[in-house]
């Protein structure tokens, strides 16, 4: 079962075969936050509260793009959702 704090590894995309640690899921659209993978650049404006500018930040990636990695045999389990 995929929950938070689960460590995957990216099967597909520019980040394929790098590893990390599961931060946020959206079960309704299937799609995964993992941390360090998926970098996006978002424009933000100054406001009085906080300093605007360009912000680097992990986005979402389908579930089918990553595989868990099982941390107690060492082995790996692919998640297929039908």
């Amino acid at each position: 079962m995929l929950n938070k704090g689960t460590q995957v590894e990216i099967i597909c995309g520019k980040d394929k075969g790098k590893k990390g640690e599961v931060i946020e899921i959206l079960r309704k659209s299937n799609k995964v936050k993992v941390k360090g993978i998926n970098f996006i650049k978002k424009h933000e404006k100054t406001t009085k509260e906080k300093k605007g500018g360009i912000i680097t930040k992990e986005n979402f990636i389908d579930i089918s793009n990553i595989k868990i990695l099982d941390s107690l045999d060492k082995k790996t389990k692919l998640i297929h959702k039908k």
